[in-house]
């Protein structure tokens, strides 16, 4: 596909795809040609970073975060908004997701002056997590960061509040699902959080302005991929406009000095590793629905 583009549609620049090991597998094919990509939604760090020599890909950009900023987002929420002291982690050992939300989370959380009382761990597929949240209950948090899949963490949840858990709990996207009220209990959800890339429910002038749009063209509220492609696509187009140039590399090295760009899904400024440093948004659940409660700006 990324081949194609550039040798016979000679395009300028390229946005997508959306799963990092697709992005990761073209990023050769971009990079070789020098013409920049730009992914809404892959979040692997490699996507912008060669793995092996550690080098910035010159011509690849991702208008998403990636995965472990949810970790210092919700550290940031924890202590500032919901003003707790002393953490719990309870994390999924088996994901590199969950280790990477919680290093951040811990990192940051302890900077903002926060404790991490206790930090434990379970496994994809458990079911039963009483004897842990027993230790974890004994160290008295007043917060516990899950940044698991909803799968597990909705039980976790559900168990929790059984056991008479009621301290607020949260997580990163993985908790994004329809199913985890059915798995937790809407009232078990209550004073739990997590982080996104984006709400259609953001209050800035922008997105409510795309999000009418979007609505009269397909009838339904824009999605997290929607929204970040439309971003992506602004992107491109500010950095061509900052450019004064269709020529690739002027193209990539504009959108390398993007900051303060404001997009529907928040604010971008792009790092030395073509990460965008930009806002998240916070989703409760109020009554088994997510509802927005808040933009956190890093």
């Amino acid at each position: 596909g990324m081949q194609k583009l550039i040798s016979q549609d000679k395009v300028v620049a390229v946005i997508g795809p959306n799963q990092s090991s697709a992005v990761i597998a073209s990023g050769a094919i971009n990079n070789g040609a020098k013409v920049v990509d730009i992914t809404p939604m892959g979040t692997n760090p490699d996507v912008t970073v060669d793995p092996k020599t550690k080098q910035v890909k010159p011509y690849s950009f991702r208008t998403c975060f990636i995965d472990p900023f949810q970790g210092t987002v919700m550290a940031s929420f924890a202590s500032n908004e919901l003003k707790v002291k002393r953490a719990a982690i309870y994390i999924d050992n088996t994901s590199d997701y969950a280790k990477g939300l919680a290093q951040f989370f811990k990192e940051n959380f302890v900077k903002n002056g926060g404790q991490v009382v206790i930090e434990e761990a379970y496994l994809q597929k458990d079911t039963d997590f009483k004897s842990t949240l027993t230790k974890i209950k004994a160290a008295k948090p007043d917060f516990i960061y899950i940044p698991g899949y909803y799968q597990e963490v909705g039980l976790i949840v559900k168990q929790a509040r059984e056991m008479g858990i009621n301290v607020p709990m949260a997580g990163g996207d993985g908790w994004d699902s329809a199913k985890l009220p059915e798995i937790a209990g809407k009232a078990a959800l209550e004073n739990t959080f997590f982080s996104s890339l984006y709400s259609p429910d953001d209050t800035s002038d922008l997105n409510k302005d795309f999000v009418a749009e979007y609505k009269k063209a397909y009838n339904t509220n824009p999605d997290v991929f929607a929204a970040l492609a439309y971003d992506s696509t602004l992107l491109v187009a500010k950095a061509i406009e900052d450019a004064g140039s269709a020529d690739p590399a002027k193209i990539a090295e504009a959108m390398a000095k993007i900051k303060g760009f404001k997009g529907v899904s928040g604010e971008v400024t792009f790092n030395e590793e073509h990460n965008p440093i930009k806002s998240a948004v916070i989703i409760e659940h109020k009554d088994g629905k997510q509802t927005f409660k808040t933009k956190v700006n890093p």
